[in-house]
């Protein structure tokens, strides 16, 4: 027996060594194979503090319990956002019927002729004197906009501005001394690098959820007109649009904007989406400046070069934009553009496709130089565009001066663009201003105004701009309204009466 427990004693001890020089073999394979030593990501270091031994973990940092030093900082700056507007509630015409009239003797019960939305969602304090960056969509129908610190103080909200083709929004809140975040540079994003989203999700209060950065550059979503979102598996649900999207560092790189829902499920799936904060930024900035987003235009409907079209126009595939259509008088076409031109580089650098162009000639100014390299007929030009404003920066309604009092009160409406036309699959030839948005208790969509809709005449006088409509709005004052609408590439008249 003795002799028995010194062999197992003898076998035990070369096991461990065995398995000691095995795990080092194992860690040097690791290491060269990856080119960095296999321990945790190079971007959240976790440091473990042991009784006095050990490094200990710096301000901002995860440590062995977990990342509540890069939450702590954050979540005073993090707000909750609750909108409400009155709307008007559509009258059941059963009641209107003598059936139903017999059982109340002629006179029918009272029924409620309004009713009030609320609408819930999150943003972020970007400055200590109450500047707040959101999504357009949390505030653009709200009347009352309250905002509630995380300390519980609740202030009303000012809506600085917004620019809903990147659905970013600046509100105000008349406080100083406030709790800020620091913002980060989307740029930098990395697929896989943690995520941190931050936000009111159903009202329940401020939570903070994590994941990584699924993926950078997403568009072609159909959320926004300008859309270059950053994707993560963090988890997003309703009430955490307009939040912060953190790093592993606690600076801001995103704003929660929207989610991709299952079947009847309206919460997480584990695809949501961020616009980048560097974007956002850039949309605040125009928005204190200017107290519109100022973007440069060239008058030009461009699409993806498939290969089907590659092939046709002797293009590389999938790289570059075609152009569809050259607006007359356009930039572009004053700068020699035509239909066929793939353009294949945008002040010497590659143009990868169509949102990739739009995206940065929106974000040059007015009046700018664009170099274009463009592929004509299997020969390579060179040519030079100076960018116009873009129509849509002047999106208007029908809520100034003397239209206050219009049928048309509260509708919201842009220019009628190339890009515009092809997205609702209109003829190029078909003019007038596109509806963005129609309030519920407005005459307009009474009458069946829809957003979408792209109004070619008011009062049998042709509509070809903002400045068009708002000058025949003006001129109407409490009268009806006529409308010549086009819906799907049909026309049809519209009277919209005052109330």
């Amino acid at each position: 027996m003795k002799g028995s427990i010194q062999l197992r004693h003898s076998l035990a001890i070369v096991l461990a060594v065995c398995l000691v020089v095995a795990g080092a073999a194992l860690g040097v394979g690791l290491t060269s194979w990856t080119g960095h030593a296999a321990s945790a990501a190079q971007q959240a270091p976790v440091y473990i503090n042991q009784a006095g031994h050990g490094k200990a973990a710096p301000d901002g940092a995860p440590n062995a319990m977990g990342f509540a030093p890069i939450l702590k900082p954050v979540l005073p700056a993090v707000v909750s956002i609750t909108s409400s507007r009155v709307v008007k509630v559509p009258q059941s015409p059963f009641f209107n019927l003598p059936f139903f009239q017999q059982f109340f003797g002629g006179q029918l019960p009272q029924q409620p002729q309004t009713q009030r939305e609320m609408g819930l969602g999150s943003g972020f304090i970007v400055s200590p004197d109450g500047y707040i960056l959101t999504n357009n969509h949390v505030v653009a129908k709200g009347t009352d906009i309250k905002v509630i610190l995380a300390d519980k103080r609740q202030f009303t909200g000012k809506v600085v501005g917004t620019d809903p083709q990147t659905d970013v929004a600046v509100v105000k809140i008349d406080a100083t001394g406030l709790p800020t975040v620091t913002l980060g540079d989307s740029s930098k994003l990395q697929v896989g690098d943690y995520a941190f989203a931050i936000g009111n999700p159903f009202g329940v209060g401020e939570t903070a959820t994590m994941g990584i950065i699924s993926a950078t550059g997403r568009n072609g979503l159909s959320i926004e007109d300008y859309e270059d979102f950053i994707q993560t598996d963090a988890a997003i649900n309703p009430g955490n649009s307009g939040g912060p999207l953190l790093n592993a560092t606690g600076e801001v790189i995103g704003v929660n904007t929207a989610i991709l829902t299952g079947g009847s499920s309206s919460g997480n799936v584990g695809i949501g989406f961020a616009i980048p904060i560097n974007m956002a930024k850039y949309v605040m900035d125009q928005i204190l400046k200017h107290g519109k987003v100022v973007r440069g235009y060239i008058g030009i409907g461009i699409q993806e070069v498939t290969p089907a079209l590659a092939k046709a126009f002797k293009v590389p595939a999938e790289k570059g934009a075609l152009i569809g259509n050259v607006e007359p008088d356009s930039p572009g076409s004053k700068a020699g553009l035509q239909r066929g031109d793939v353009i294949t580089e945008l002040n010497g650098q590659p143009v990868t496709g169509p949102n990739d162009l739009r995206l940065n000639v929106g974000s040059m100014k007015p009046g700018t130089v664009a170099h274009l390299k463009v592929l004509r007929n299997g020969e390579t030009r060179d040519i030079n565009v100076t960018l116009g404003e873009s129509p849509s920066s002047g999106k208007a309604g029908a809520a100034a001066g003397a239209a206050q009092a219009s049928p048309m009160r509260g509708v919201q409406v842009e220019d009628l663009t190339s890009d515009i036309r092809q997205q609702l699959g209109l003829d190029m030839n078909v003019k007038g201003v596109v509806v963005d948005d129609v309030p519920q208790d407005s005459p307009a969509a009474d009458a069946g105004l829809q957003r979408g809709d792209v109004i070619e005449q008011i009062n049998r006088q042709p509509v070809n701009s903002v400045d068009d409509y708002q000058r025949l709005i003006g001129e109407t004052g409490k009268e009806p309204v006529v409308l010549l609408i086009n819906r799907h590439g049909n026309t049809t008249f519209l009277v919209v009466q005052p109330e």
